[in-house]
């Protein structure tokens, strides 16, 4: 009671202060903002008055407990102090009613205790020491084992929603963080003036709308608010009130409160209108494309199937007929030619190749396959569904099939390979395993009378000259133990010029391409959502999150029995996405929905994938939250919608992730929310582009020695190499490498070079340099009884600096964890459950640097120069912010190893007048030189053969680049570029050409009709800083500098630039006694 009575009367006197001071307060306001016009309904009913009334009461109070932080603003801790106002008791129908009428700006939702408190208990370290100078290492931090979520404690928070902070432009805004505020009390006036002014907007509006329309608009807000009442979580709605709720709801637009079964959902273009018609939508939809439906067309095999396959297809799969391209491809394999299918997702693709399996198999049961995927958990998902065909075809029960890869345990890989008819695997297990140990195999490839690769799309710019050697050295073996008739089949959903990228990847002629797809499609609806400004009036505030926006259609669809995946880009905002959508269900009460959504990403240990494939697949799950570990054709049942949080990287990857909807002819919904970087809203600017443009075109680079040396040192080392026989098989630079960098006898055979010995595959990665792997320990429940440590996930060294530092939160399917040890000698992090509704974000740098010069070329016309040489990439986590959205809640400092790889690449000094001019104009030279960076990187597929993140540069992190404090950390004027695998030779051929390339860039750049830039000069979609921190004007002053160009000075007009110079002169590195090389191209 003292507590409580100290609370009110400290609420008093601030309610007295503000009015004593508010005469003086509007005195000294500035000249007001361009503000949305007033609709002026007339004298309000006494219900709107009352209403009123108690919104004043509750805007003053919640002012005064942000005015002292440490108040929490929860129902409990207002209620006394708005009581003591309106004279009556605060019922919790009447707040609802205030939310129904402005329903973004009040929160009114039940939530965990534990998600309103920043630090825990026992959190030993205070913040204090992030604040000190210089780092004495990184804080202890303990933290008690959380309880069970079913039993934890909830509270009803009574908030406003912020939704027009004091944020800087939409340059900053795009890319910054900001503190929490301290408002001065003329600060609070004006807050609190300002929700008063939003509330009597918002009721005028309505009583306005209802005049003209003839509606009561007492009995509307009364009906709307019954949604807002808060449900406790724990609390089970009983049959009789489901129900009323239902009867209340029939014919409105409020979701059902019980969730329809997904066969009986609505049509989804009833869903559109209906959600164009709730409260939350503002006009998101910026494009709308229907796709009609089509009927299936059959097609006629040449050859009749036995009546064993026939049933086991009928009972299986559901399999009648085939469909026209299933047909074709049937045909021409059985004409023993390689095929390749680029049609529809869920066409029914998987049947072209496992029906003439099964026809082998019963023609020759010695006969065997390889089937190819690209990952793991797609090869399980086709041997399940083989197996389960298998088992139907009478006369085929003995054959064995069965994966072989990496997880494969060693006590069942011989049996495997003597007894296997086909095996399901990946090229790197063909590279490392099968291949170099063909007398093991020698049987198998004998025959081996097919190979099959899944996904064919998958494997493009270096990975893709990987494997097509790999597929190369496979041919090679098969010919030499007498195996000539093997035929190759690829399919794909996505794929440009299928003929050339299959004869790339496997280096046959004979390719019969098919595209007209026969299979049935439902009608399709794809939406692209653009979230709505903070304010209309102000569009340099930004829009609201994109993440909340995506959130909201996934909670929406889920209601009306939509069964959606949300893709997100990165694994990180896939745990944020789970967070908040956990969240806010158990604020609605909407505990039914959440037991069926499941978050799904890389880093979940194999178990734990298995059983989310199988819920998803049985339709437990209505709601899959993913990265794009789910974008290929893993099947997991029948999905009615996808959104895509962000754009994707590529319009395959766009068009791939939309085709994961409406797999089974039923009508579906793709929705792209659209984010607030550059190259989305290039994309809302120009939404025809997304339906339109042509996919990106698929790269294979045969001519790449430094691959091409690799794989034919594993080559050598499998069966010795004979020029006048093995050429046809390795391209046109395959006889100077041999004579260079083999061994040749005194017989005219070539063979490993020493340095290779003993394992050369052992020295070769597909996938470039291996990284080690922290292991994830769960040490919740260890000191307990019975309680135990377990495994939750194993995460690449690349991922793990920024996912398990000291004090950080982990996340997994949505739930979070406090890291409290990291061991970086035995890489393993140990973390420990906690219930805290903020996450962390890693405050860390990238340094990309030359440390070693091999060459040096001349510039034509040019005093600069091109060097070629080593380049390191140092990252460093020196600490992380403890955030809630946008929000800063705590800034902690970190003492953790760098992340340093090194690879080759090519760079190229700015001159120092360019620079000079540069600041001159009041251009920011860090826009200048990053812009100018990926002008270059937009080109190179003109000159060499690469693909999406095979070169890489340094990003300029706004962060950094637009602190008010000045940065310590300089970085030199220079254009960097690096091979993002040492060994892929990339850079190398570049550097060779850099005139063609810089002018190239250039003539791009000033050609380009965009003002600021687009995708096509220079936003990336690989940009890691999202592309903000650029200047297309300032990238044409820096490649016409580094051209030695004239530049017209007097013509470039000064703009403005507030930030600090970041930016200095670059220093030679290591150039002495390296002759210079003419530019002779």
């Amino acid at each position: 009671m003292p507590e409580r009575s100290s609370k009110r009367k400290a609420a008093a006197d601030f309610i007295a202060s503000i009015e004593q001071s508010g005469p003086a307060a509007k005195k000294a306001k500035a000249a007001p903002r361009r503000k949305a016009p007033q609709v002026d309904a007339g004298p309000w009913p006494e219900y709107f008055k009352g209403l009123e009334k108690l919104f004043k009461s509750l805007n003053t109070v919640i002012a005064f407990c942000h005015a002292r932080k440490h108040l929490a603003v929860t129902f409990d801790t207002i209620r006394s102090s708005v009581e003591g106002l309106i004279k009556q008791p605060l019922d919790l129908a009447r707040v609802a009613e205030i939310k129904a009428i402005i329903p973004d700006l009040v929160r009114f939702a039940y939530v965990e205790a534990e998600s309103i408190r920043v630090h825990h208990d026992r959190e030993v370290a205070s913040s204090s020491y992030s604040r000190k100078s210089g780092r004495k290492g990184s804080p202890d931090f303990q933290l008690a084992p959380a309880e069970d979520p079913s039993r934890c404690e909830h509270v009803l928070v009574l908030d406003f929603v912020e939704t027009n902070k004091n944020t800087q432009k939409i340059k900053e805004a795009a890319g910054k963080f900001s503190a929490p505020p301290a408002l001065t009390q003329q600060q609070l006036m004006k807050l609190i003036e300002k929700r008063s002014q939003s509330f009597t907007r918002a009721v005028n509006e309505l009583l306005a709308a209802c005049a003209a329309n003839g509606d009561d608009p007492v009995r509307l807000v009364q009906d709307a608010a019954r949604a807002h009442v808060p449900v406790h979580p724990l609390k089970r709605t009983r049959p009789n009130d489901v129900q009323e709720e239902e009867s209340a709801n029939s014919g409105s637009n409020q979701p059902p409160k019980v969730v329809p079964d997904p066969q009986l959902r609505l049509p989804i273009d009833t869903i559109i209108k209906r959600l164009t018609e709730d409260e939350h939508y503002k006009g998101q939809i910026v494009k709308r494309r229907e796709f009609q439906a089509k009927d299936a067309v059959w097609g006629r095999l040449n050859r009749t199937l036995s009546p064993a396959i026939k049933e086991a297809l009928l009972s299986a799969r559901k399999v009648e007929g085939f469909y026209s391209h299933q047909a074709a491809a049937l045909n021409a394999i059985w004409d023993g030619k390689n095929v390749v299918v680029s049609t529809s997702t869920a066409s029914g693709k998987s049947v072209i190749y496992q029906v003439p399996a099964l026809c082998n198999l019963e023609e020759d049961k010695s006969s065997t396959a390889i089937f190819i995927y690209p990952t793991k958990a797609l090869a399980q998902d086709q041997l399940t569904g083989l197996q389960q065909l298998l088992v139907r075809v009478h006369g085929l029960e003995g054959i064995m099939i069965a994966a072989y890869d990496g997880d494969t345990p060693k006590d069942r890989r011989q049996n495997i390979r003597e007894n296997a008819s086909i095996i399901f695997t990946n090229f790197d297990t063909l590279h490392a395993s099968i291949l170099p140990n063909e007398d093991t195999w020698r049987h198998f490839l004998r025959n081996l009378k097919m190979v099959v690769v899944d996904e064919l799309h998958y494997y493009s710019g270096l990975m893709g000259t990987q494997v097509s050697f790999v597929a190369r050295r496979l041919r090679r073996l098969c010919a030499a133990v007498g195996n000539r008739r093997c035929v190759f089949v690829s399919c794909s959903a996505t794929i440009n010029d299928p003929r050339g990228h299959m004869m790339n990847i496997f280096g046959v002629d004979d390719v019969e391409v098919i595209t007209d797809d026969g299979a049935p499609t439902g009608h399709k609806d794809f939406l692209l959502w653009n979230p709505p400004f903070l304010d209309e009036m102000d569009p340099a505030l930004g829009r609201s999150s994109s993440m909340q926006e995506a959130c909201y259609l996934f909670r929406y669809l889920m209601k009306h029995g939509v069964r959606t995946i949300l893709f997100c880009k990165i694994r990180r905002t896939c745990e944020l996405v789970m967070k908040s959508i956990r969240h806010q269900l158990t604020a609605e009460g909407r505990q039914d929905i959440l037991d069926r959504v499941s978050a799904y990403r890389g880093g979940y240990s194999v178990a734990d994938r298995r059983r989310i494939e199988k819920d998803a697949f049985s339709g437990h799950l209505l709601g899959i939250i993913a990265t794009n570990a789910l974008e290929l054709g893993v099947d997991i049942g029948t999905l009615d919608a996808v959104i895509m949080l962000g754009f994707p990287f590529g319009i395959a990857s766009l068009r791939q992730q939309a085709g994961r909807a409406g797999r089974r002819a039923r009508d579906s919904l793709a929705i792209l929310v659209g984010d607030s970087l550059p190259i989305d809203q290039h994309y809302m600017l120009n939404p025809d582009e997304v339906f339109e443009k042509p996919t990106e075109p698929l790269i294979v680079d045969i001519t790449n020695e430094g691959v091409l040396e690799s794989h034919l040192q594993c080559a050598a080392d499998e069966l010795p190499i004979r020029l006048q026989d093995d050429g046809k098989y390795f391209g046109p630079c395959f006889e100077e490498v041999c004579k260079s960098r083999l061994i040749c006898d005194k017989e005219g055979w070539y063979t490993t070079h020493p340095s290779y010995k003993p394992r050369p595959t052992m020295m070769v990665s597909l996938r470039g340099i291996q990284e080690d792997k922290y292991t994830v320990i769960d040490i919740t429940t260890q000191d307990e009884q019975h309680g135990a440590a377990r495994v939750l996930e194993e995460i690449e060294l690349s991922r793990a600096i920024f996912e398990t530092y000291e004090g950080g939160i982990f996340m997994h399917q949505g739930l979070t964890f406090l890291v409290r040890e990291v061991d970086h000698d035995t890489r393993i992090a140990k973390i420990a459950r906690a219930d805290v509704n903020y996450y962390t974000k890693p405050r860390d740098f990238t340094d990309v640097d030359p440390s070693q010069t091999y060459r040096i070329r001349e510039i034509k016309d040019s005093q600069q120069r091109s060097y070629f040489g080593r380049i390191v990439r140092k990252t460093v986590v020196f600490g992380f912010f403890k955030m809630r959205e946008t929000t800063i809640l705590d800034t902690v400092d970190l003492d953790s190893p760098p992340f340093i790889r090194s690879s080759t690449g090519f760079w190229i000094d700015v001159p120092r007048p360019t620079l000079n001019l540069l600041i001159d104009k009041d251009i920011n030279p860090a826009e200048a030189i990053h812009a100018a960076c990926h002008a270059v990187l937009s080109i190179l597929p003109v000159f060499v053969l690469t693909a999406l993140g095979d070169v890489g540069t340094e990003c300029k992190a706004p962060q950094k680049e637009y602190m008010q404090k000045e940065s310590q950390r300089k970085r030199p004027a220079r254009l960097i570029f690096y091979d993002g695998t040492a060994a892929s030779g990339i850079c190398a051929k570049v550097y060779d050409r850099t005139h063609h390339v810089l002018a190239k860039a250039l003539e791009i750049l000033e050609h380009c009709g965009c003002e600021d830039g687009c995708p096509a000069c220079i936003r990336s979609i690989s940009c890691t800083e999202h592309n903000i921190v650029q200047n297309k004007i300032g990238a044409q002053i820096v490649l016409r500098g580094v051209l030695n160009l004239p530049i017209d000075a007097d013509s470039i007009v000064p703009q403005y630039n507030r930030y600090h110079i970041t930016v200095v002169e670059a220093e030679p590195v290591g150039a002495r006694g390296i002759p210079l090389e003419p530019d002779e191209d």
